[in-house]
C-alpha cells in the first residue's frame, strides 16, 4: 500500500511516498543493503489555503481494526475540532477518534458493537 505523508524539517515541506511492506518483503528487505535511497524527497511548497472555505463533508476513517463500544454523537448534532466523537476498542485499548475539524455530524457510518477494520468509514462531519 502506497502511502504520502507531508514533512516539514527547518521551514521546508517534502512530500514523501512510503510504501508498506508485508512481514516477508520486510525482512527481505532488511537483509538486502543498499547504499543510498532509490529516491529523494522533493521540497514542495504548500498551497496557499483561501479564507473561510467550506470545505466538502469527507468521512472519517478507522485507523485501525477493532469494536465501536461507545458513540459519543448523533447525526445533526454540532462538533468541534478534536471533540472526542466515539470510542474504538482494538487490542484490549480504548481509543478516542476525535472529530478531524469543527462542523456538523452528517452521518454515522458505525452502531454499537461494530467490528470494523482498518480505512472503514466512521463518521461524515461537513
Amino acid at each position: 500500500m502506497l502511502r504520502k505523508f507531508k514533512i516539514t524539517i527547518n521551514g521546508e515541506t517534502y512530500l514523501v511516498e512510503m510504501e508498506e511492506l508485508g512481514d516477508q518483503a520486510s525482512q527481505t528487505a532488511a537483509s538486502q543493503s543498499t547504499s543510498a535511497p532509490t529516491t529523494m524527497a522533493t521540497p514542495t511548497t504548500p498551497p496557499a489555503e483561501p479564507a473561510a472555505v467550506a470545505q466538502p463533508a469527507t468521512a472519517m476513517t478507522a485507523p485501525m481494526p477493532g469494536v465501536i463500544i461507545k458513540l459519543l454523537v448523533t447525526p445533526g448534532e454540532t462538533v468541534q475540532e478534536n471533540q472526542p466523537l466515539l470510542v474504538l476498542e482494538a487490542m484490549k485499548m480504548e481509543n478516542e477518534i476525535v472529530a478531524n475539524k469543527a462542523g456538523t455530524v452528517d452521518q454515522l457510518f458505525v452502531s454499537k458493537n461494530d467490528n470494523v477494520n482498518a480505512g472503514d468509514p466512521l463518521i461524515q462531519i461537513s
